[in-house]
């Protein structure tokens, strides 16, 4: 009770200025209910160094990401798989990420490009942009002075040169190698380079070493044509070392000889039977593989990127403090090939020492994850702790988000996105992120027909439609997450109820 004097001070106070307090009644609500009359907050960004990619729908911040200075703090791992429909901004998110790095001197990108239009690939506006000429890989014109990689490069180490050629053989093949056959062509391989010695010999000895005084050095690179003459007539020393018949050796590199003359005098001839072609400048800030004539759908594929990722692994990748970005379109023929996908995970590893970023565009995870290399799949996705997902069928994005362990919301929102709009998920760190595009980079990444007429149209009435979607997307992704939030915060969560 007040004391005399307080109860008469009140009274006063009252009868002058009237009552001053209201007696309220309290409200029962959940914690879930209450959260709405806060202040709406954003998540923490991931920091301000790095490449703009745009800004984060919920918040409209920027959305600044760079593996580079992310790795070690809040990645554990540089290396992007990039998911999504057709038509959705897969190719102009890779296009602005790749023009945005090179402005920092010590970044150097390699890419990929198994897409093309009229003839070029999809990435010859942006060479052209910048003085580059893209290494062109065509059968075709192989054979009249066109771009060669040699898998027997003298640059690449003897046991890379084994590896990738068992690669290609499996690759083709659809299987393993057994024991006699993978004997075959290791002697085969052998005899070649005791035939072609090397004094830059990568392994550290004399490729020369008990053959010295026999024949002199040659001057001319081993081809793969030299391994299938050993294959086909083996040397009968190498037979006599394992007390077998010349006959059974020569019977065992049969089938290997038949898939590597494919490469020497069938449907891929040209690119991968001679020295690797003069010039080739792996100096420069970008360098395009044009692989846009290779039909994407047959064998040669998968081959290619095999050689290309060994060719590059031996020759690009060198400790020289650059920061290196090595982008795949069409990756899932390396991620759905246990062959091809066991050196990119020894690529991976080995260049993430290195400072190497690998960037993988895949269409569908499903391509990837029920195929052959289930498990070689799995281990690249897993070093991938970038993961950028755009809009995707219902079905499709959640076994996307079963997947990669995306929560249960961001697999909700994936069908509603909005082309430009992807889940971003960096180690854990979700957000729902518009890519923006400048004026200067709308020409060089927007290439293909229909993009090119949709641009085509007057200034005004493009950022129009632009802004009308995005403001769409915005509202859209704003009424999930106020659904979000209601069913998360249910009434009938009696241990969350709380007097406000």
């Amino acid at each position: 009770m007040l004391d005399p004097l307080g109860a008469l001070t009140d009274a006063f106070t009252s009868f002058l200025f009237g009552k001053v307090e209201t007696t309220r009644l309290p409200v029962r609500t959940s914690t879930g209910q209450a959260q709405a009359v806060y202040l709406p907050t954003a998540a923490p960004g991931l920091g301000d160094s790095g490449v703009i990619i745009g800004r984060e729908v919920y918040s409209g911040k920027g959305y600044i990401y760079d593996p580079f200075q992310l790795y070690g703090q809040q990645l554990p791992a540089p290396h992007w798989l990039v998911l999504g429909e057709s038509g959705n901004g897969k190719s102009a998110l890779e296009k602005t990420y790749v023009l945005r790095q090179l402005r920092f001197r010590d970044r150097q990108v390699v890419v990929l490009d198994a897409q093309g239009e009229d003839g070029v690939g999809e990435w010859n506006l942006i060479a052209q942009e910048l003085g580059i000429t893209p290494i062109r890989l065509d059968p075709t014109a192989a054979l009249n002075g066109g771009i060669r990689l040699n898998p027997l490069d003298p640059s690449i180490t003897t046991t890379g040169q084994l590896a990738l050629l068992r690669t290609i053989i499996e690759v083709a093949m659809g299987r393993g190698l057994d024991e006699r056959s993978g004997f075959a062509l290791k002697v085969a391989h052998a005899a070649v380079l005791s035939d072609f010695p090397s004094t830059d010999d990568t392994d550290g000895t004399d490729a020369t070493e008990g053959n010295r005084g026999t024949k002199p050095p040659s001057r001319r690179q081993p081809v793969l044509t030299d391994i299938v003459e050993q294959l086909r007539h083996p040397q009968a020393e190498s037979a006599e070392a394992m007390n077998v018949d010349i006959d059974d050796v020569r019977a065992w590199g049969l089938d290997v000889a038949l898939v590597l003359d494919r490469l020497v005098d069938g449907d891929l001839r040209g690119m991968f039977d001679g020295p690797t072609t003069a010039g080739i400048d792996l100096d420069a800030p970008l360098i395009v593989f044009d692989l846009s004539h290779i039909d994407r759908n047959s064998i040669a594929m998968p081959i290619l990127m095999a050689i290309v990722g060994v060719w590059l692994e031996h020759t690009w990748i060198r400790p020289d403090r650059k920061k290196r970005i090595f982008l795949v379109e069409e990756a899932w023929h390396i991620i759905n090939s246990p062959f091809v996908a066991q050196l990119f995970q020894r690529l991976l590893k080995f260049g993430r020492r290195l400072g190497l970023s690998f960037v993988a565009v895949v269409h569908h995870l499903s391509d990837v994850v029920d195929g052959a290399a289930a498990k070689e799949a799995a281990a690249i996705l897993k070093m991938a702790s970038t993961r950028t997902i755009y809009a995707q069928k219902a079905d499709e994005a959640r076994a996307t988000g079963q997947v990669l362990g995306l929560p249960r919301w961001a697999v909700e929102i994936i069908p509603t996105l909005t082309p430009g709009i992807a889940v971003w998920d960096v180690n854990g760190n979700v957000q729902v992120v518009k890519h923006l595009i400048t004026e200067a980079e709308r020409p060089l990444v927007y290439t293909d027909r229909a993009m090119t007429e949709a641009s085509a149209m007057p200034t005004d009435e493009a950022r129009a439609l632009e802004a009308a979607a995005d403001a769409e997307a915005e509202a859209r992704a704003e009424a999930m997450a106020m659904e979000r939030q209601l069913r998360d915060g249910q009434w009938s969560d009696e241990s969350s109820e709380t007097v406000a």
